[in-house]
C-alpha cells in the first residue's frame, strides 16, 4: 500500500509561510526564504537526494489553500501525477489537468493511495496535513528544516487536538557546509507510530 508522506518545509520556530500570505504574495512576507535550499536540489547530496524522491511520487494531496496559492501548479505538479485537492467547498469551475477536488479525508487518502499503486504520495499544505493526521491517514512526515525564525505566519501543526502523536525518527540528512547558509537545510523523516 502506497505511503502517504507530508513533504514540507518549515521554519525553526514551525512556519510553512511568512506573516500576510495570499494569492499576491503566496509565501507571506519572507516566506520565500524557506526554499533557498531548492537552489541545490540538482546537486549531489541531502537536498538533490531529496528533491529526486518528491519526483517519483506518484500521486498529490494538497490543500486548497495551499493548491491556490501555488497558482494550481497550472494542472501539473510533476509528471502528471494526480493531484487531490482537499477541500470544504468544490468550486464550479472544473480543475485543470488530472486534479480533482475531495472534501472527505478518507475518501481523499483511499483515492490517493490507488492512484500511487505501489509509489508514495506526496501531501502539501498544513491544512491537509492536519486533516490527514486526525484522521490517521498520515504515515510519514519529511521536513525541510531551515535555520530561520520567522517569528509569524502560518504554522504547520496550529490546529491538532491535545494529544500526543508519537513519531519514530526514520532519517535526518544536513546540508554540507555550503558558501551560502541561506542554503542550509536538514531534511528529517519521521514515520507516525499507530496504537
Amino acid at each position: 500500500m502506497a505511503l502517504i508522506r507530508l513533504y514540507m518545509t518549515i521554519s525553526l520556530d514551525g512556519y510553512v509561510t511568512g506573516p500576510r500570505d495570499s494569492l499576491d504574495t503566496p509565501m507571506g512576507i519572507g516566506g520565500f526564504r524557506l526554499f533557498n535550499w531548492l537552489d541545490r536540489r540538482n546537486d549531489p547530496g541531502p537536498s538533490g537526494q531529496v528533491y529526486t524522491e518528491v519526483l517519483v511520487t506518484r500521486a498529490v494531496i494538497s490543500g486548497r489553500r495551499t493548491y491556490e496559492h501555488a497558482d494550481r501548479w497550472q494542472g501539473d505538479h510533476h509528471d502528471g501525477v494526480p493531484i487531490f485537492v482537499l477541500t470544504h467547498n468544490v468550486p464550479d469551475d472544473p480543475p485543470p489537468g488530472g486534479v480533482r477536488y475531495v472534501t472527505d479525508v478518507r475518501e481523499c487518502a483511499a483515492h490517493a493511495r490507488a492512484a500511487a499503486g505501489d509509489g508514495d504520495v506526496m501531501v502539501h499544505g498544513a491544512g491537509a496535513a492536519q486533516a490527514l493526521l486526525r484522521a490517521g491517514q498520515l504515515d510519514e512526515l519529511e521536513l525541510h528544516v531551515v535555520p530561520v525564525l520567522l517569528g509569524q505566519g502560518r504554522r504547520l501543526f496550529d490546529n491538532l487536538p491535545a494529544e500526543h502523536i508519537e513519531l519514530d525518527a526514520v532519517r535526518r540528512l544536513t546540508t554540507p557546509q555550503v558558501e551560502d547558509l541561506a542554503q542550509h537545510v536538514t531534511h528529517m523523516r519521521y514515520r507516525i507510530r499507530r496504537p
